[in-house]
């Protein structure tokens, strides 16, 4: 693969994780006591113009 595939890759997927993480401190904060909680997550990606759909599913535990 080329560079420039190589950077935008990276770049979006930085992305991706930064605002992912962002968006779940949020809902945490805003759900106030999650001690002990836990919370199925998941992520669906699908790309315009290309034939993908990728699905990736996780627990997220609440804050100690």
């Amino acid at each position: 693969m080329s560079d420039d595939f190589n950077m935008s890759m990276r770049k979006f997927l930085k992305q991706v994780g930064v605002t992912s993480q962002q968006a779940i401190e949020d809902g945490l904060r805003e759900a106030g006591d999650t001690k002990g909680k836990s919370y199925e997550a998941k992520v669906v990606l699908t790309v315009d113009g290309l034939d993908v759909e990728h699905v990736v599913t996780g627990t997220i535990k609440g804050a100690e």
